[in-house]
């Protein structure tokens, strides 16, 4: 309940606005009401997050996925294109968060946050764990047909539709095509289980990024707690099964000597079982073990009115 504010107070020529909001909470307590979201609250959402995504229709999560992989496209191009630009890769991570902070910012289904959040649901008992695959099916497929669409569309535009040479960052999606997979495969199982290990990393970077989103109430603070997970999990050059429906068939179509096989037995299958694990174990179960909401117990004293409090804290 707010009770002040605005008042605007002058100082020469500036104006400052001086915003006191009390609150009472539910539980009974009187305090400023703060941006910050404690874990506790963060795990209710998560779970709230999970059952909504689980109620959307396949149309739905088709259209906000396919946008999300089209921006991921988006960002990894610009990220590549930073990094080339200045010779510094880290320009390239700290570009890339764009694209996730539009993804939380727009409520878009990404795929790799859902393996954190959607099983929550089903821990809940509010859902079974056909409906969870169900809704990962559908986002994986969504994000990436986003990923090949904008792929087409990118590799016209670089390449004015094949009239040019392939330069720049064109052939920089080229060689990193062929470094995720037929690299991979000259490693043999070593390559197999580096992809699965990198893909574990770099969703439990991810997904902790699409958490923490939701330790702010605000646009900025949002924008802020995602940025720097996601730039973690690029920086360190992880695998993220959606990046890689872009780069990879994006560069076949580049030139890259990548076939169909080695896109998904020596990449994109092994990195998105490690994305499953990461977002799901390291992040959604894990702190879903640790603050899970508790019922109140019968035991516990009664909650007292706001009007008692509000009498207590005038008497005091």
């Amino acid at each position: 309940m707010r009770l002040f504010g605005p008042v605007r107070a002058r100082r020469g020529r500036s104006f400052a606005h001086v915003y006191l909001v009390v609150t009472a909470l539910a539980r009974g307590s009187w305090s400023l009401d703060m941006d910050y979201v404690r874990p506790a609250d963060v795990v209710s959402s998560m779970i709230d997050a999970g059952v909504k995504k689980l109620a959307l229709p396949p149309r739905d999560l088709l259209i906000r996925g396919a946008i999300s992989g089209a921006l991921l496209g988006a960002a990894t191009t610009l990220a590549l294109t930073g990094a080339m630009t200045t010779g510094q890769p880290l320009v390239g991570a700290l570009i890339f968060p764009v694209a996730l902070v539009i993804i939380v910012l727009l409520g878009l289904e990404l795929v790799t946050g859902s393996f954190a959040l959607v099983p929550l649901a089903r821990l809940e008992g509010k859902a079974s764990w056909g409906a969870v695959i169900t809704n990962w099916s559908w986002v994986y497929l969504a994000n990436l047909l986003g990923c090949i669409a904008f792929g087409l569309l990118i590799a016209i535009s670089l390449t004015n539709m094949g009239k040019s040479e392939v330069t720049g960052v064109a052939a920089r999606i080229v060689a990193v095509a062929e470094a995720k997979t037929i690299a991979n495969e000259a490693l043999g199982t070593a390559g197999m289980v580096s992809l699965f290990v990198k893909g574990i990393l770099c969703n439990w970077l991810v997904s902790l990024g699409v958490v923490l989103a939701m330790t702010s109430n605000s646009t900025i603070g949002k924008i802020a707690a995602t940025w720097w997970a996601i730039f973690l999990f690029f920086a360190l050059g992880f695998e993220h099964a959606v990046v890689n429906m872009f780069l990879i068939p994006t560069g076949m179509l580049l030139g890259a000597k990548v076939g169909v096989y080695d896109w998904w037995v020596w990449n994109q299958i092994p990195v998105t079982l490690g994305n499953i694990v990461g977002g799901f174990l390291c992040t959604g179960l894990a702190l879903y073990a640790t603050y899970k909401p508790a019922e109140l117990s019968p035991a516990s004293p009664p909650v007292a009115a706001p009007a008692q409090i509000a009498s207590k804290v005038l008497a005091s």
